[in-house]
């Protein structure tokens, strides 16, 4: 278990922040922009367990800990953190989540606009985030060594959010389908 006694350690002040394995890097590197977009989309992933109760408000809690995984193999490059990384374990239970919700859903027939019931708006939003990780991981990936179930794991969560708004949004009435030319 990680122990945290102190909170203010002043180690950032001069635009630094440390890496698990105690590595030094300017705090707009893509490592730390990757990890902390992780960060975000964990918090986003808090405010929608407000509207969720059950086994959703599970579901995503178990989300928020693998978002954790995924957080810490990013900030543990190479070997040193051979104990931190993700698996595509956790890739395999979301797709059968995915395959679950998306079967009691009706087929898609427009593009679903990322909006409706609170929950499903707040989905929409952590997906959206979890995309910029991702893109921010793939990024890091083209320079660096980044474990690919990290990258994995990102895109089918993406997919993950966007199956469980559809979800919320049918409990509360439907999607909120996109118009063609609706502004016109």
């Amino acid at each position: 278990m990680v122990k945290l006694d102190v909170i203010t350690t002043r180690g950032g002040d001069k635009g630094e922040t440390s890496l698990g394995d105690g590595t030094r890097l300017r705090k707009y590197a893509l490592r730390i922009e990757a990890f902390g977009t992780v960060d975000e989309a964990n918090a986003v992933l808090g405010v929608l367990r407000l509207h969720l109760a059950g086994e959703a408000d599970a579901m995503v809690a178990r989300i928020q800990n693998e978002l954790f995984d995924v957080g810490a193999d990013l900030c543990v490059p190479g070997e040193a953190g051979a104990r931190l990384r993700v698996s595509d374990t956790q890739s395999l239970r979301l797709e059968a989540e995915i395959a679950a919700m998306n079967a009691a859903l009706p087929p898609l027939r427009s593009f679903v606009l990322p909006a409706g019931c609170a929950g499903a708006s707040y989905a929409h939003l952590a997906r959206t985030v979890v995309r910029r990780a991702e893109r921010l991981a793939v990024g890091l990936a083209a320079q660096e060594e980044v474990n690919g179930a990290v990258i994995r794991y990102l895109n089918r969560l993406s997919d993950h959010l966007f199956v469980l708004s559809r979800h919320l949004n049918a409990a509360a009435g439907g999607d909120v389908l996109w118009v063609p030319g609706a502004t016109r």
